[in-house]
């Protein structure tokens, strides 16, 4: 009986340990090879790195909020831009904690001076609560208080959020977006190439 028992579940627990090998060590290693080849940035995180310190990644916002900066969506993680707690409110859009925060959010960029209509994607938070990109309307809506902070002429800055929009790929896929971090780190270039 033993015996019969041990005959059936060998072959079971071969393909067990082989499906194992296979899905859980060489399929991963062969696509990491594949990615580290083809794609090497991006299979390491898009990390962004001044010399031997990395600041931050080209696909994680981080929390900007000195007026001589563009400001990123906000953020819905519990531990404000933090990767690992990554998490979207999931509150319903009739929710009245989601109106309470948007209406907020409204009130603070108008205290920080944003004027007219407020774009949406600086007072709502995005599914991850760390997307790092901005549509161009709302960091042209931030234009005028980044060119103040900074001292730099606003159709400079707006040049250059227009230098850093990325368009949909093949003209349809996505929508148009600028990378809060780079921008940044752009007006950051302009400010300390200017003090020297």
């Amino acid at each position: 009986m033993f015996t019969e028992i041990t005959k059936s579940l060998r072959p079971a627990l071969v393909l067990l340990l082989l499906l194992a090998v296979i899905t859980g060590l060489a399929f991963p290693a062969l696509i990491t090879g594949i990615a580290q080849v083809a794609m090497p940035t991006q299979a390491n995180g898009s990390l962004i790195v001044d010399g031997d310190r990395i600041v931050g990644s080209e696909l994680i916002a981080q929390g900007f909020a000195a007026p001589r900066y563009f400001h990123p969506r906000p953020s819905a993680a519990g531990k404000g831009y933090d990767a690992s707690s990554s998490a979207a409110t999931n509150l319903a859009p009739g929710s009245k904690d989601l109106r309470d925060a948007i209406a907020e959010r409204v009130k603070q960029a108008r205290a920080d001076g944003l004027r007219g209509q407020v774009p949406a994607a600086l007072v709502t938070t995005s599914a991850s609560g760390l997307d790092p990109d901005l549509s161009p309307e709302a960091a042209l809506a931030q234009a005028a208080r980044v060119a103040t902070a900074r001292g730099l002429p606003e159709a400079k800055v707006r040049d250059m959020i227009a230098a850093n929009t990325a368009y949909p790929l093949f003209g349809i896929i996505g929508d148009p977006h600028v990378n809060v971090l780079l921008l940044n780190r752009q007006l950051d270039r302009i400010a300390l190439n200017s003090t020297r």
